[in-house]
């Protein structure tokens, strides 16, 4: 392995003025750096980032975690901060929770073991109010950016997240331009703020027109396309006269929009149907998808910037992105009869 004594006798000078001239140390001439700096290049050497990072008391890394690499929201948001945190010099290493808050647990307990200077976390959303993990990187002052709402088990950390509740607004509100009365909303997963921020949206629209909110017209369906699937089964079976479905994502609303097709209904003939998120397969679906553009590329950017500002001892306010309405094919005039039938009475 190559040493900085190797350079010191190649170049002819000591191992304090190649340590020196490596780190543009201002005690050195700008032509002994050049001079060492090429030299070092010259022969391979690659310096010790873990053996700077003792001396500087910093790693130069910024942990990430996030559910899953696989999941479309999160493909745009990671590259945002990959390129973001590699032009100041950073490099990210990345952890999955998979979505099990015990997993989280681990994955920080993890980034603190490899001293990271900062993480951002995506977090898994719980009923419970207290999280150790968290709690150690609040008392640790590690600087920490969630990409997302934040929650009692994490509420003092700064954020980055979406305007949900109008862009959830905007939704409802194109349906009901287009005609349509009944709204049936697949919702998200009960603990998640995300899910309750776009619940709302729905509810103000809906009464705005001054009409009620029915619970009838509310289906749990979690997060993924099975689940949508599953809540639209729920929901074909219930007759709740709806002609128009929104979902909490896109996901839901393709697996939601999947089971109808396959039941041989129509989209927009039959009902429409709109998602959240505008990830890629949105605009490919077989029907393409009305949706909202969640700014996922600024979200990432706005993450790193928050994240330096904590390391330059700043502590920023929770920034807010707001979404377009993307309006595609999956959504029309509302059918004169419900394709999901009307409930009896008594």
């Amino acid at each position: 392995m190559l040493r900085l004594k190797d350079i010191a006798e190649r170049a002819g000078v000591s191992i304090m003025t190649v340590s020196k001239s490596l780190r543009d140390a201002p005690d050195i001439s700008a032509a002994t750096r050049e001079r060492i700096k090429k030299l070092a290049s010259d022969m391979g050497y690659v310096p010790n980032s873990a053996a700077q990072g003792l001396r500087n008391r910093t790693t130069r890394l910024l942990g990430l975690i996030i559910p899953a690499a696989t999941n479309p929201i999160y493909a745009r948001i990671t590259m945002a901060i990959e390129e973001q945190a590699y032009a100041r010099g950073y490099d990210v290493v990345f952890a999955h929770s998979l979505n099990q808050p015990d997993r989280e647990e681990v994955c920080i307990q993890r980034m603190l073991a490899r001293r990271v200077d900062g993480v951002f976390i995506s977090p898994v959303y719980r009923m419970e109010t207290e999280s150790p993990a968290y709690r150690e990187l609040w008392n640790r002052r590690v600087p920490t950016v969630l990409l997302g709402h934040r929650a009692p088990f994490c509420a003092n950390f700064a954020s980055v997240e979406t305007e949900d509740i109008l862009a959830s607004y905007r939704v409802t509100r194109h349906l009901l331009q287009l005609g349509h009365r009944r709204i049936a909303f697949l919702a998200g997963p009960s603990s998640s703020p995300t899910s309750h921020e776009r619940l709302e949206g729905y509810r103000r629209a809906v009464r705005e027109l001054g009409l009620q909110v029915e619970d009838s017209l509310i289906f749990q369906a979690g997060s993924t396309i099975d689940e949508g699937e599953k809540a639209a089964a729920q929901m074909a079976g219930e007759k709740c006269g709806a002609t128009a479905i929104q979902a909490v994502n896109d996901m839901v609303a393709i697996g939601a929009g999947t089971f109808f097709l396959q039941q041989g209904l129509r989209i927009p003939q039959d009902f429409s149907i709109a998602g959240f998120g505008n990830i890629l397969v949105s605009e490919h679906f077989r029907v393409p998808l009305t949706t909202i553009r969640q700014p996922k590329f600024r979200l990432g950017v706005a993450a790193v910037e928050t994240m330096f500002r904590l390391l330059d001892g700043e502590m920023p306010p929770v920034k807010r992105l707001t979404g377009d309405l993307v309006v595609r094919e999956s959504t029309g005039a509302p059918p004169a009869v419900s394709a999901f039938g009307v409930r009896e009475e008594g």
